[in-house]
């Protein structure tokens, strides 16, 4: 049986390369980065090597780099710690209605403190009007957070415009970069931001490594207390094998981030036009040409998205859905709620990210297997019935 992987946005593989890069980190260089002495002079070179890759992957210097263990710790590090280093100015933050869970979550903790939350609409294509953030913008607003792209239906923002907003008005800008980084080209000058997440199990690096970027003079709280690693901003002995591993896959992403594009591109197109020709009822979400560019991403009438992705698995391909049971939640995706889109609809969701490792016959493999298995469940479901009967009534 073929096996496919199209789940590129839940983790990437990691690289040859960079496991290569990180094995020393788990045998004889063992030391402490904080250490004086030989031992540790070896890993400290390792985390510096790695804090210059990072940044310049986005266009940063290394000095702003932060390294964290998680892109949810990174967002969480952003939200919480720029506003409250700025909360003697104001407590109102704004932050669009598709943000990851770890950019809401962390808004609506500090709300419990007495900050304030606007949440800013966006469109049936999920795109941030920047005129929606100036409108929301208040005379004690402190801090804007709008990613760069969602990974779940691929739209990329206007964060660049957004930005330019936030200057004018001196108010703080965070970006969750973790679904772009080290996939489309990133700038951290260009765009205008203050803070950047961003991960490395999303781009061919180790889960448990990723970084948060900070420009330099922005003031931010630190979250955990201890030790003065990583310039007293993030205490805690530092994870050098994953820290080695991200800088690598950092390195390696910076690149061959055009010649990635190119061949994701290729396969996200061809499932994107294919698709909805072998089924019937099946809507594309998101941006249709301003996304990632190996993001796909559907809704499937009458079904329900982990249907779809439990007899997908039966053939050998892994894929992801917004839908209950895969988000361990009671309600459709937020994301696609945000967009317009019915709980009904949003529940046949269906996304395939693509990798290096995909190739054209992985597409054809999917769009061969996809539509027998969405007429069976169409078969068994009463909605699909229902809209059958309502057809030939109307026929």
């Amino acid at each position: 049986m073929r096996k496919v992987y199209a789940d590129h946005a839940a983790t990437t593989p990691v690289l040859p390369a960079v496991r290569e890069a990180m094995l020393p980190f788990l045998g004889e260089v063992f030391g402490n980065p904080s250490s004086l002495h030989d031992w540790g002079d070896a890993a400290r070179e390792a985390v510096e090597t790695a804090r210059g890759h990072v940044a310049g992957l986005i266009g940063a210097e290394p000095e702003e780099i932060i390294f964290t263990g998680s892109g949810t710790e990174s967002n969480n590090f952003a939200i919480k710690g720029l506003a409250l280093a700025r909360q003697s100015k104001g407590k109102h933050i704004i932050a669009s209605e598709i943000e990851h869970f770890s950019v809401l979550h962390s808004a609506r903790t500090l709300e419990k403190s007495g900050f304030a939350l606007t949440l800013v609409p966006v469109d049936g294509h999920g795109v941030v009007n920047p005129d929606d953030v100036r409108r929301s913008i208040r005379e004690d607003t402190i801090l804007i957070s709008v990613m760069l792209a969602n990974g779940e239906v691929g739209t990329i923002e206007p964060v660049r415009e957004i930005g330019q907003i936030a200057r004018e008005r001196d108010i703080a800008f965070h970006t969750d970069a973790v679904a772009a980084a080290g996939t489309i080209p990133v700038n951290v000058r260009e765009l205008a931001v203050d803070a950047l997440s961003l991960a490395g199990n999303q781009f061919y690096g180790p889960k448990g490594a990723a970084a948060l970027w900070v420009r330099k003079g922005v003031r931010i709280i630190p979250l955990l207390d201890g030790g003065v690693q990583e310039g007293g901003r993030r205490a805690g002995t530092e994870d050098v094998p994953a820290i080695a591993g991200l800088g690598k896959a950092a390195e390696l992403a910076r690149a061959e981030i055009p010649s990635r594009m190119e061949h994701f591109t290729g396969l996200r197109d061809r499932i994107m036009q294919r698709l909805p020709a072998v089924i019937e009822h099946a809507i594309v979400t998101g941006h249709p040409r301003n996304r990632l560019p190996g993001n796909a991403s559907f809704c499937i009438e009458f079904i329900e998205g982990e249907s779809m992705l439990m007899f997908l698995n039966m053939k050998g391909i892994a894929v992801s859905s917004g839908s209950a049971c895969t988000s361990k939640a009671l309600k459709a995706s937020h994301v696609l709620i945000a967009m317009g889109i019915s709980h009904e609809l949003a529940q046949g969701s269906i996304l395939f990210t693509f990798g290096i490792g995909n190739q054209i016959e992985d597409v054809d493999y999917i769009l061969e297997a996809l539509p027998p298995i969405v007429a069976r469940l169409r078969e068994m479901s009463p909605l699909y019935s229902k809209f059958i009967k309502s057809r030939k009534g109307g026929s």
